[in-house]
């Protein structure tokens, strides 16, 4: 009832899932990640507790084939099973129990495992897997997962139809604030197009809960300071520390005031969304 992808980043930094299934709020049942550790994802008669039970083996040292190994060794109900697994280092598992409903299968690569049950096909891996491979240069992880999982929802995805869909990524100090290793952690629990929207929420994520970079940093003069301050003014606000706080763009605007992201300068413009 599920497709799903685990898969660590080129650069070894990032480990995430993206997933998506004709299931109720999918993203609380299958997927799980630690940055520095590894992710899983479980599924078809979900055992849940291979979450947290694959993330010990993994952070033990255990590599994603023998965390594999030894939960299905410990469940007596493996053939209903499916999970994918990825390490530290890169390395992948996946697992599709004989009971698993058709069609269901897997595939394992360096650094990713695809897997997903009551498909409309075998294509659905195929794509996931083509998509995986044709994005290699992509730096960023989420951007990847959710383009193979976008591609394999245009290949039949889950044949019973769409519902749900989620999208989690981790990374040492990713998180809000750098407070935390979350970088995108994102749910579509009921929609009639989750994949889609899926997107629409990792675009915004992006705008409000990720960092600029310092090609997106435009430097605040004095007469663009004045502009600034000019804008907020005509909004209501005092400063612009107020309008930021406001309108949730802390991450965007540096709070020493020498530079302002360009996206949301274009948002304070009128220029943009």
């Amino acid at each position: 009832m599920t497709f799903s992808i685990v898969a660590r980043s080129a650069d070894g930094e990032s480990w995430g899932v993206a997933v998506a299934s004709k299931f109720l709020a999918v993203g609380s049942a299958v997927p799980a990640a630690v940055a520095g550790v590894g992710a899983i994802a479980t599924q078809a008669d979900a055992n849940v507790a291979y979450k947290g039970i694959a993330l010990a083996h993994l952070d033990e040292g255990a590599t994603a084939a023998v965390a594999l190994a030894r939960m299905l060794e410990e469940d007596p109900h493996r053939e209903h099973r499916q999970v994918g697994l990825v390490d530290v280092d890169g390395g992948a598992a996946t697992h599709t129990g004989s009971e698993c409903f058709d069609w269901a299968g897997g595939w394992a690569g360096d650094g990713v495992a695809v897997q997903g049950n009551i498909l409309a096909g075998p294509e659905v891996v195929e794509a996931m897997r083509t998509s995986w491979e044709a994005s290699a240069g992509e730096p960023d992880l989420a951007r990847r997962l959710l383009g193979a999982l976008a591609a394999g929802d245009g290949a039949g995805g889950d044949k019973r139809g769409r519902q749900s869909a989620a999208l989690l990524v981790v990374r040492d100090e990713a998180g809000y604030g750098g407070l935390d290793d979350v970088a995108v952690d994102l749910r579509v629990d009921d929609h009639a197009d989750p994949v889609g929207e899926l997107g629409r929420l990792l675009d915004l994520n992006d705008l409000y809960l990720t960092a600029s970079t310092e090609e997106e940093k435009v430097e605040v003069t004095p007469e663009l300071a004045a502009e600034l301050q000019e804008r907020v003014e005509a909004l209501g606000h005092p400063d612009l520390a107020a309008w930021v706080g406001t309108e949730n763009h802390e991450m965007r605007v540096d709070p020493a005031g020498r530079w302002i992201d360009r996206r949301v300068l274009a948002i304070l413009r009128g220029d943009g969304a």
